[in-house]
């Protein structure tokens, strides 16, 4: 038994952070070692020194998708408010999706809804959305008027900010909430220890002979789910889907076979590669939906690094990373972040288990 407890810790809210850095590079980074658990807090441009020529980083370049909208059932325009919140397209024509809606008790089979533009008012263009019915997971089939999803996800759209951000999305957070490679739409949330490079750091790492390569895999809701019991290991993880590509295997591979390393970006990133590796830690392409949950003492056998943000308590998340380093050590270095006071979660500082 893996008791969920164990990955427990006191967060003071205020360390929660609510916006992004002055700059895309301007956070703080705790570059951990995984072997003697000692720690230092250097500036995120310093990534560079901690890669060398050969190395590989490997990063997710989904795209979040502006999800998030507000309706009104056509039944009665004067109240009966919906949350929708986009997770996955069903047709090639991006008219059928999954969606979460709120409050769920009123998406009842046959119900309509219009679109709510900023102001809060119906649009006069008639775009609205069908319930199809409820699947087992909670969330909803849908149907929109049109097939033209992005034209809605601009005109209704909002970025759908994780729920520990108390506050709106603002205009910032249509660039910021994205990573700058970000180019496959699909995502709920966005891998956010992405979120921290810049297009100079990028070249300025490739200019050293680092490779480069992207994995997809399109975030869910269930990303920000705790783990509610109080056996770990009995926890059903969510479905998502990712894209490993020859070519991103075969630099996988080839960096590791060279002795050198590969630094995974995030642990969305780390979840492709641990779902379409073998035991003898050769990565192999593929496509599909992974459930994969790695907690201890389970190893990884695709990465020899990971750069993550910091995670919330008895999360997956946190699971994750104390593959890569003792629980113990990955807990005391938090206390550490918490002591100096970094910021936490999607818009905060970050974490280099090297």
């Amino acid at each position: 038994m893996l008791s969920t407890a164990l990955f427990d810790y006191e967060l003071p809210e205020e360390l929660i952070a609510q916006h992004p850095a002055a700059r895309r590079d301007g956070s703080r980074m705790m570059v951990l070692n995984r072997k003697s658990g000692e720690c230092v807090i250097r500036p995120f441009s310093a990534i560079v020194d901690y890669l060398e020529p050969g190395d590989a980083l490997i990063y997710n370049d989904t795209r979040v998708l502006r999800g998030r909208m507000y309706a009104r059932k056509n039944s009665d325009p004067a109240g009966a408010k919906f949350e929708l919140l986009l997770v996955e397209a069903l047709d090639s024509e991006r008219r059928r999706w999954n969606a979460m809606l709120k409050p769920g008790k009123r998406a009842l089979p046959g119900v309509t809804a219009g679109l709510l533009d900023n102001d809060g008012s119906i649009n006069s263009d008639g775009d609205s959305f069908c319930v199809i019915g409820r699947n087992g997971d909670g969330t909803f089939e849908i149907e929109f008027s049109t097939t033209d999803s992005d034209r809605l996800q601009q005109r209704y759209g909002h970025i759908p900010l994780p729920p520990y951000i108390s506050r709106g999305d603002e205009n910032a957070d249509a660039e910021r909430y994205q990573t700058v490679y970000a180019q496959k739409e699909g995502a709920v949330a966005a891998p956010t220890a992405g979120l921290h490079f810049t297009p100079e750091i990028l070249a300025e790492l490739k200019a050293r002979g680092v490779g480069e390569a992207a994995v997809t895999l399109h975030v869910g809701p269930g990303t920000f789910k705790p783990v509610s019991v109080e056996n770990a290991e009995e926890h059903q993880m969510h479905s998502e889907e990712y894209f490993l590509t020859p070519e991103t295997a075969e630099l996988v591979n080839s960096t590791r076979r060279t002795g050198h390393k590969v630094l995974a970006v995030g642990t969305t990133t780390v979840r492709v590669l641990e779902s379409c590796v073998t035991p003898d830690g050769t990565v192999h392409a593929g496509h599909g939906k992974t459930r994969i949950f790695l907690y201890p003492p389970k190893p990884v056998l695709a990465e020899d690094m990971l750069l993550t943000n910091f995670h919330l308590p008895k999360s997956t998340l946190l699971m994750l990373v104390s593959c890569f380093c003792d629980r113990e050590k990955v807990l005391a270095a938090y206390q550490v972040a918490i002591r100096e006071r970094m910021r936490f979660f999607s818009y905060g500082d970050c974490m280099l288990l090297v």
